[in-house]
Formats: C-alpha cells, sequence, structure tokens
C-alpha cells in the first residue's frame, strides 16, 4: 500500500488578520511556522518519495520546514498551481467580518460556504475542485498506487477537494469539512486508489 500525507499551511498573516487570502502570496506567521513544526512531529517516521505544493509560498513555506524538521531536505518537490487556494477574487484582501456588514451574513455564507457559488471574479468550490482533482488524479495518486509515500503541502479548498473524491463525501458533507492548519491527515491507499485508512494527527500544545 502507498501513503498518502496531506498538511494545510501553517496560520498565514492574512489568516491571522481574518482576511480572504486566495491567491494573494502573504507570508506565514511566527505561530505558522510553530504549526509547520509541530505537525512535522507527528510524521517523523514516513521517510518520502515525493512532495507536492502550490505555486504560493505560504504552503512552500509550510513544506519546507516540514521537511528540515523531520531530516528529509532533499525529497524531490514539484510545485503547481493546480494546488492552489480557491481564488476569491474581488474578496481577496477583504477583512471577512467588515465584508459581511457590506453585503450580509447570508451573501457571505453564500461565497464561503456553498459548493458552487462563487464571489466576483473569483472560484467557488466546485471551481477548485475542476483544477484540483485532475492534477492530484494524473500527478499524484498514480504514485501513491505504485506504494510510493507521498507528501502535499496546500490550502484549506484544494486539499478539501482531493479529500472529497478519496472519500467520497457529497457536496453538502464537503462544505462541513474542517482542514486544520500544520495538522497532519495520512491515508493508507491500495494499488486501486481505495483508501484503506485514515488518520488525523492534531496537533500537540505549543510549548508557549
Amino acid at each position: 500500500m502507498g501513503m498518502l500525507v496531506l498538511i494545510r499551511h501553517g496560520q498565514s498573516q492574512w489568516n491571522l488578520e481574518n482576511r480572504f487570502t486566495g491567491w494573494i502570496d502573504v507570508p506565514l506567521t511566527e505561530f505558522g511556522r510553530e504549526e509547520a513544526r509541530r505537525g512535522a512531529e507527528l510524521i517523523r517516521h514516513v521517510k518520502f518519495d515525493r512532495a507536492f505544493t502550490s505555486a504560493l509560498k505560504r504552503a512552500q513555506e509550510t513544506l519546507q520546514i516540514v521537511l528540515e524538521a523531520i531530516g528529509q531536505p532533499d525529497v524531490p518537490i514539484e510545485k503547481d498551481a493546480a494546488l492552489n487556494e480557491r481564488h476569491y477574487g474581488a474578496l481577496q484582501g477583504l477583512n471577512k467580518a467588515e465584508t459581511a456588514k457590506k453585503f450580509g451574513d447570508e451573501q457571505v455564507r453564500l461565497w464561503r460556504r456553498s459548493y458552487d457559488v462563487a464571489p466576483p471574479q473569483g472560484e467557488s468550490l466546485k471551481d477548485t475542485t475542476a483544477r484540483t482533482l485532475p492534477y492530484f488524479n494524473t500527478k499524484i495518486l498514480p504514485l501513491v498506487k505504485t506504494r510510493q509515500s507521498i507528501l502535499v503541502v496546500a490550502h484549506g479548498n484544494s486539499l478539501r477537494s482531493i479529500v472529497m473524491a478519496l472519500e467520497q463525501l457529497t457536496k453538502d458533507r464537503v462544505l462541513t469539512l474542517e482542514i486544520p492548519t500544520g495538522a497532519p491527515i495520512v491515508y493508507e491507499i491500495d494499488k486501486d486508489g481505495k483508501v484503506l485508512s485514515k488518520t488525523l494527527h492534531p496537533l500537540p500544545p505549543s510549548e508557549d
């Protein structure tokens, strides 16, 4: 069997500021870097064959921290925008609470939590899935099927798309799926792509 480990990047500066981030290339906070280090300790036992990440630096930095923390800095890495976060269009950079006041709570809830309603000039989760899954199915899953151990560090909505496919979640169920920052999700997958087991490793408490 192969192993697939999914990690959402650590806290970014705009996560901290409660802003819609999307494709804006914001850095991690120091807390986000610490999340990456704590998450790495939970998968230290895994020897990775390859790693994949998005075109955004918050995911790339998280991946680099993880690989260095587990003593595997030379794992081959592929970066691709197919794994980018959902594009929030005209909402990018806006404070979420202020946006709710401007457009109304219900409208913002639809933009954030519906499957196929996109914000102005942005992507819905359906749109994100349409670009993430073909890449995952072509580039990543075939490696896992050949018993390789693969690490993917990406974003809440691109990872949500992958989990939706792996676990065959309905459109309604995926909307309630939360992907915590920094916490590894480990799948064991057989040669046919069937999930044999799933383990979510919650982050241990910070020592601070």
